[in-house]
C-alpha cells in the first residue's frame, strides 16, 4: 500500500497527461443513486449507494447492467497491489446490459439494444485503434505514473484504478461506457446472457493469448494457471487450434479435473510435483513448443520471493516465467497473458537468450479485434463460455464473492452477478443461490 500512496503523490506532482476521455473524476452524475462495489482500502471493499453516472462525452453510452462478474485480475485490486487506487473507486471491468441513454455522437447503438461492453476503453480513431491495437489507445489513460514507469501509456480500463485511467467500473447497477461506437458489441438474440457476458473480457482475451503465441495445429502447449483465462485457453487449444497435447499446471483440484475431463489436458498439480520443469521435461522430451502464462505476478511459491514481495524488494515474482523457460524447447515461444505490474528479481534471462526463446507480452487484449471470430466459434458450438460458469449470485453479495473467490473456496471459477435488471438464468446454467450457502 505504500507504493500505492507514493504513486498517487507522484501523479499529483507530475500532473495528469491530457486526454480526450473524461474519467470518474470529471464525469457527470445524475440525481439518482445506484448500488455499486467500491474499493476502500487493502482487502476492504464495500457495497454502497453512489450517484449514477450520466452522459458526459459525446460518444458515451449509459447501460443498465444485466450481468457482471468478478475477474481474477480484480483480486489484484482487492489486495491493493495495483498502483493509483483511490478510496471510493467502483470496481469491475466485465459487464453487459441494455442501452439506457446515448450521447449525441453515438451511431452504432440505440436505447433498448442489448450489448456487451469491452473492458478496455479505446477511442477508435488514434493510430493504434486504426491498427486494431485497441488496448494501446493513446487517448483514454491520463496516468503520468504509467508513462514514467513504462515509457508509454496503455489504454484506460473500466474499474481498474487511476493507473489505468480512473474510470468507474461495472460491478454496479449502471455503467457509463465511453466511446460506445467502438467499445460495445450488440448481442445476437440467439445468444443467452450467460454466453454473451464473457465476451467483455475472458473469452476474447484467452483467444488473444493463443493467437499471439502463434499456436499451430499439432503442437504441444503448456498452460500455467487454470483460472478462467487458463481454462478458456485450454478450450481454445483443444477445440479450435487443434493442438496435439496440452499440459496444464495448477494446484486447485476442481480446475485440474475440469481441464482433464473436458478437454483431455495432461495435468500437473504443483503442490505434488514441486519441480514443474522436471516433470514437463520428463513427459515432453525436448520441451514444449509453446508456453502460455495465465497465472500472474502475485503467486509466489518460494520463501525468498514471498519475503522479497512482502518487503517491497520486488513487485512481481519471476518463478512461473522461469519454469516456462526451463520447460520450453529451444527456439520455442513463451506468451504472457497473465498480469504483471512492475519489477521481478531472479529472472532467468540467460535462458531466454541462450535457448533462443521468443518471449511475448500479449498485452491487455485488444478484444474488439477478436469479437467477430469469437462470436463465430460460440454460435457454431466450437467454444462454450458457460463451461467455466460455476455460480450465479446477487450483486449485493459481491464483497463475499471476492473473499471466497480469493480463497478459492466453494469451487468458484467464474460467477454471474445478477442485478435487479437481469433476466432469469437460462437452462443448463447455474441458478441463483446465495454465496453464503455455496
Amino acid at each position: 500500500m505504500a507504493s500505492n500512496a507514493a504513486a498517487n503523490i507522484a501523479q499529483h506532482h507530475m500532473g495528469e497527461v491530457p486526454v480526450q476521455a473524461s474519467n470518474e473524476d470529471k464525469q457527470h452524475t445524475s440525481s439518482s443513486e445506484m448500488l455499486a462495489c467500491c474499493w476502500e482500502g487493502k482487502e476492504n471493499i464495500q457495497m454502497r449507494m453512489v450517484p449514477q453516472p450520466d452522459i458526459t462525452d459525446g460518444e458515451d453510452v449509459l447501460i443498465r447492467v444485466t450481468g457482471s462478474t468478478v475477474c481474477g485480475s480484480d483480486l489484484h485490486l482487492f489486495h491493493g497491489e495495483i498502483m493509483q487506487l483511490k478510496a471510493g473507486e467502483i470496481l469491475g471491468h466485465e459487464c453487459m446490459g441494455i442501452v439506457e441513454k446515448v450521447g449525441p455522437l453515438v451511431t452504432e447503438v440505440k436505447p433498448g439494444d442489448r450489448v456487451v461492453a469491452a473492458f478496455n476503453i479505446a477511442c477508435g480513431n488514434c493510430k493504434f485503434c486504426l491498427k486494431k491495437q485497441f488496448t494501446a489507445c493513446d487517448c483514454t489513460n491520463n496516468s503520468s505514473v504509467m508513462e514514467k514507469l513504462y515509457g508509454h501509456r496503455t489504454a484506460g480500463v473500466l474499474g481498474y484504478s487511476h493507473f489505468l485511467g480512473g474510470f468507474s467500473g461495472a460491478q454496479a447497477e449502471y455503467c457509463r461506457v465511453l466511446y460506445g461506437n467502438t467499445n460495445l458489441l450488440k448481442v445476437p438474440a440467439s445468444l443467452s446472457d450467460e454466453k454473451a457476458l464473457f465476451l467483455s473480457d475472458i473469452v476474447p482475451t484467452s483467444y488473444h493469448a493463443v493467437w499471439e503465441a502463434g499456436v499451430e495445429e499439432g503442437e504441444v502447449v503448456g498452460v500455467w494457471g487454470l483460472g478462467p483465462i487458463g481454462l478458456n485457453v485450454v478450450q481454445w487449444l483443444r477445440n479450435v487450434f487443434k493442438t496435439s497435447r496440452i499440459i496444464a499446471i495448477d494446484n486447485v483440484p476442481e480446475r485440474l479435473q475440469l481441464a482433464h475431463s473436458r478437454w483431455g489436458a495432461e495435468v500437473i498439480n504443483f503442490d505434488k510435483d514441486t519441480d514443474v520443469s522436471a516433470k514437463i521435461n520428463m513427459i515432453v522430451p525436448g520441451g514444449l513448443d509453446r508456453a502460455i502464462d495465465c497465472a500472474g505476478f502475485r503467486y509466489a511459491k518460494s520463501l525468498i520471493h514471498k519475503v522479497e514481495r512482502a518487503v517491497g524488494l520486488e513487485t512481481d515474482t519471476s518463478e512461473t516465467i522461469n519454469e516456462m523457460v526451463r520447460s520450453t524447447k529451444k527456439f520455442g515461444t513463451i506468451a504472457l497473458i497473465a498480469d504483471y505490474a512492475a519489477y521481478a528479481n531472479h529472472f532467468l534471462i540467460g535462458g531466454i537468450m541462450e535457448k533462443g526463446i521468443r518471449l511475448i507480452g500479449c498485452g491487455q487484449a485488444p478484444i474488439q479485434r477478436h469479437w467477430a471470430k469469437c462470436l463465430e466459434h460460440i454460435e457454431s458450438g466450437k467454444f462454450d463460455p458457460t463451461v467455466i460458469l460455476t455460480h450465479r449470485f446477487l450483486l449485493e453479495e459481491t464483497v463475499e464473492v471476492y473473499r471466497r473467490f480469493d480463497l478459492k473456496q466453494a469451487g468458484i471459477i467464474k460467477v454471474f452477478l445478477q442485478t435487479k435488471f437481469s433476466s432469469p438464468s437460462t437452462v443448463d446454467t447455474p441458478g441463483l443461490t446465495s454465496v453464503m450457502h455455496a
